[in-house]
């Protein structure tokens, strides 16, 4: 399986004018998620949102796949 690395973010119903717009709405709905939250706090709400989203997306090569990716060049 070779993992989505283009913009590939939607919501259904809603029609975008520009392929950025899905993700820019994603990125504001997880500042807005972060607020007001201590740097602990805010460290909790990311590794609870990494293992909702891996159990979403539940196939574990892919999950490997995206771990090394994200690692790469940190």
């Amino acid at each position: 399986m070779s993992l989505q690395l283009q913009p590939n973010l939607a919501e259904p119903g809603q029609r975008y004018f520009r392929d950025f717009t899905p993700g820019d709405d994603f990125y504001e709905a997880l500042i807005e998620t972060h607020r007001d939250l201590s740097d602990e706090q805010s460290q909790m709400l990311n590794a609870k949102l990494i293992l909702l989203l891996a159990n979403q997306v539940g196939d574990i090569a892919a999950l490997k796949q995206a771990l090394a990716i994200a690692r790469d060049g940190v």
